[in-house]
């Protein structure tokens, strides 16, 4: 398997400054890294980005996470061992990734759910962590990027 091309955020140095800039913005509104982690692998798995999925797990192995929580984060719904808080995320993360599947695409129940777990600038940077993942997903299934190109 080839990439399509050059991951255009290394042609264009201000585009990886500027996501790597709104990554940090996240980091700054009070969510965990490891929830963080989640919906981003949680999104990669939505969005097809194998680059994004093998990256984020390995990611939230280092952070410490356990290898149920990873292996099914895919049927949240499902397992027991994730929280009513990243319940609520996860259920965030589905709806804002997918608009186009529903005419409510992010109805007030799943808002007001993550409300509930979540206070304003946590729930702020939740939203941006969805944009960001899905972002980058974007870019890296558009071009083919391929998993395991990025060392680490």
């Amino acid at each position: 398997m080839n990439a399509r091309m050059k991951n255009p955020v290394f042609m264009h140095p201000e585009a990886m400054k500027a996501l790597l800039s709104l990554s940090a913005t996240v980091e700054k509104a009070g969510i965990s890294r490891r929830l963080s982690e989640l919906l981003s692998l949680r999104a990669s798995q939505i969005n097809g980005c194998s680059l994004c999925v093998e990256m984020h797990a390995r990611f939230l192995k280092k952070e410490g996470e356990t290898d149920e929580r990873i292996f099914t984060v895919a049927a949240w719904r499902e397992a027991p061992y994730f929280t009513d808080a990243e319940r609520a995320a996860l259920a965030l993360t589905e709806a804002a990734t997918r608009l186009s599947d529903r005419a409510d695409p992010v109805s007030d129940e799943v808002w007001d759910e993550a409300a509930r777990h979540f206070d304003a600038t946590a729930l702020s940077g939740i939203v941006l962590a969805i944009a960001t993942i899905n972002v980058w997903n974007r870019i890296n299934v558009t071009t083919r990027q391929v998993a395991g190109s990025i060392p680490g």
